[in-house]
């Protein structure tokens, strides 16, 4: 039986949440549990749980998103959260940033079968882009790490007064007291944990929603990108 065989059938609630792109999101789930696994983006054994663990997961993140921001996915890998919250926020543009080079042509095929005309496919580190790509209303993320090195990677990618998202699970109150020190650092103004997804996923989805000043980054961050600035107005 191929991996792609064992995907479930999609959960009611997958119709209400992914509304008329509920094809779409069935599509791209096919494509995880097919191509993704055979390219190693996602292991064999999260194909019997995409639907509850990834797709649904990742769309309701969309409650802590406002209408008609820019977003950008930092370490997008296989496209979650930024795919299924593309799917269900057309309102949005969102970059999906990635540096993996496997990793951004399966995005790019995704987003182009799939017609998200407001999604762009970006190769690169956090740290590359900053002071090339425009500073985003929010950053997600979802890449396993420590908050205070999500942080690191995705608050310097901030407008002032924007906030970053991070998908965490039951250690996300103590991550928070963890990098306090590295967050006050990082130009943020307030840190709490929030939690989304009521009567759509169980358990329900844990946010650390970090939001900054107007320093995203901090001072080192910001005298990065006025010399980015600089160098960009010479050529």
């Amino acid at each position: 039986m191929t991996e792609a065989a064992e995907l479930p059938e999609a959960p009611a609630v997958a119709r209400e949440v992914f509304g008329e792109r509920f094809p779409d999101a069935v599509r791209y789930a096919e494509l995880l549990a097919d191509a993704g696994v055979r390219r190693g983006l996602i292991g064999p054994r999260e194909v019997p749980r995409l639907w509850e663990r990834h797709l649904l997961n990742c769309a309701v993140l969309s409650e802590a998103i406002d209408e008609g921001v820019s977003v950008c996915d930092v370490g997008s890998g296989a496209g979650l959260p930024g795919i299924p919250l593309a799917l269900v926020r057309p309102d949005l543009n969102i970059t999906l940033l990635e540096p993996l080079l496997r990793r951004t042509t399966f995005l790019t095929e995704v987003v182009e079968l799939l017609g998200l005309d407001h999604v762009t496919v970006v190769r690169g580190r956090a740290e590359e882009v900053l002071g090339k790509l425009p500073p985003v209303h929010v950053v997600t993320a979802r890449a396993v790490a420590p908050l205070e090195r999500l942080a690191g990677w995705g608050v310097p990618l901030l407008r002032p007064y924007g906030e970053m998202l991070a998908l965490k699970g039951d250690t996300a109150e103590e991550e928070v007291k963890a990098a306090s020190a590295a967050l006050s650092k990082l130009g943020a103004v307030s840190t709490s944990v929030v939690q989304v997804g009521e009567g759509i996923v169980d358990p329900l989805s844990t946010v650390v929603r970090v939001e900054v000043g107007e320093s995203p980054g901090g001072v080192r961050f910001a005298t990065k990108k006025a010399k980015a600035a600089r160098a960009r107005r010479r050529r």
